[in-house]
C-alpha cells in the first residue's frame, strides 16, 4: 500500500538536509566570462587583453569561454568604474585598463573607486612609457621638446597620454598643446600620420614594438624620452626622465607615476567576488603566464611577458596610497591641464 508523507514532513526533511556548496568548476562549467578592455580595438591594451582571453579559459576550472569586450572612454576610467561598481561580482567579469588607473582616486575626482579594493589578478608585464614625435615635427629631441611648441594627442584626464603630457608641461615647462578626446592610442597614432597632432606621450614601448614596428624601421618617429625607473636597453640613448630631474620634490612627484609602469598591463576583477573564484582566477592568470602556447603566441605577436603577480600589485598600491597628502595634492595639480 502506498504510504503518503505529510507535506510538513517533506519540508522539514528538506530543511534538515545539508546544502552542498557549488564548486568553482561547477560554477564556471558552460559559463562565459566577459573581459572588459578599457580602450578601442587596435591598441596595446586591446592586443594584450585579447591574447590573454584566447588562453586563460583553459586554466580556469570548468573551462569557461572568455569574451573580450571593448568599453573605451575617459582614458579607460569608464571601464574601471564599470568593473568596480557595475560588473557582476560573481567572478564572470574582469577587465584591463590604464596602468595609472589604480592611483587615479588619489589625484582627481573622476575615479569613484579605491584602487586597493580591486581583485587584482596580475599584470602580463612591466613596461616603459615613451614620448614620441612624428618625423615631420620640428621636435626631434628632448631639448626640442622643452623649447619648441608641440601638439600632443590625448584621451581624457585619467589617461596616460594626458597625464604624461601635463607632467612634462607643468614640471619642465614644455610648450605642450593637448588635444584630448581620442578613444585610444591607435586613433592618436592615425592622427599623427594625418598631421592632426605632432606626437604622443605615455605610449608604451611594448606598443611601439608590436603595433608600430614599421615606424621604427622607416624612421617615421623620434622617441624623445623614456619614463621608467631604469633604462630600456632597446631604446638606445633616449634619455631617462629620472636622470633629467634635479629638483627632489619634482622627482618625488614623477616617481609616483613611474611606479605604475611596474604594472603595465594589469587585469582586475571587481571587489568582493567569492574568495574561491578569486583564487581560481588568480591561479589561472599565473598559470597562463607559464603556458607554452601562450608564450609561443606572445613571441609571434612581439608581446612582452614579464609577469607581475596580483599580490605584488596589491603591495605596490598599498605603498602608493600611503603617499603624504601634500605630495598627492601637488602631483594631482602637475598631472592636470592648467
Amino acid at each position: 500500500m502506498l504510504r503518503l508523507v505529510p507535506v510538513a514532513a517533506l519540508v522539514l526533511m528538506a530543511i534538515s538536509q545539508p546544502t552542498r556548496a557549488q564548486s568553482v568548476e561547477e560554477f564556471y562549467k558552460g559559463k562565459t566570462i566577459n573581459l572588459v578592455i578599457g580602450f578601442s580595438v587596435g591598441g596595446g591594451y586591446d592586443l594584450y587583453g585579447r591574447h590573454l582571453a584566447r588562453h586563460m579559459g583553459k586554466h580556469i576550472p570548468g573551462n569557461p569561454t572568455i569574451v573580450p569586450q571593448n568599453l573605451s572612454g575617459a582614458g579607460s576610467l569608464r571601464a574601471a568604474n564599470f568593473i568596480y561598481s557595475a560588473a557582476p561580482k560573481d567572478g564572470t567579469a574582469f577587465g584591463t585598463f590604464a596602468r595609472t588607473t589604480g592611483i587615479n582616486p588619489l589625484l582627481e575626482s573622476g575615479a569613484t573607486f579605491d584602487g586597493t579594493k580591486f581583485s587584482w589578478l596580475g599584470s602580463v608585464t612591466d613596461d616603459t612609457s615613451a614620448c614620441v614625435a612624428w618625423h615631420t615635427s620640428q621636435v626631434k629631441s628632448w631639448q626640442d621638446f622643452v623649447e619648441k611648441p608641440m601638439t600632443l594627442g590625448g584621451q581624457g584626464p585619467s589617461s596616460e597620454p594626458d597625464i604624461f603630457a601635463n607632467l612634462y608641461k607643468n614640471l619642465f615647462g614644455a610648450k605642450v598643446k593637448l588635444v584630448a578626446g581620442y578613444p585610444g592610442t591607435n586613433e592618436i597614432a592615425l592622427a599623427m600620420e594625418r598631421g592632426e597632432v605632432d606626437g604622443l606621450c605615455g605610449l608604451s614601448w611594448s606598443t611601439i614594438k608590436t603595433r608600430h614596428a614599421q615606424w621604427l624601421r622607416d624612421k617615421k618617429m623620434n622617441i624623445l624620452v623614456q619614463a621608467a625607473f631604469k633604462k630600456e636597453p632597446e631604446m638606445g640613448d633616449v634619455p631617462l626622465i629620472v636622470d633629467l630631474i634635479k629638483d627632489q620634490e619634482k622627482l618625488q612627484i614623477m616617481k609616483l607615476f613611474l611606479a605604475a609602469q611596474e604594472m603595465a598591463r594589469p587585469f582586475a576583477a571587481p571587489p568582493g567576488i567569492p574568495a574561491d573564484r578569486k583564487a581560481a582566477l588568480v591561479a589561472a592568470f599565473d598559470a597562463t603566464m607559464k603556458d607554452p602556447e601562450f608564450l609561443a603566441d606572445a613571441t609571434k605577436l612581439s608581446i612582452d611577458v614579464a609577469p607581475v603577480s596580483g599580490a605584488a600589485i596589491d603591495k605596490l598600491l598599498a605603498d602608493l596610497y600611503s603617499t603624504p597628502q601634500d605630495v598627492l595634492r601637488k602631483a594631482g595639480l602637475a598631472a592636470t591641464t592648467k
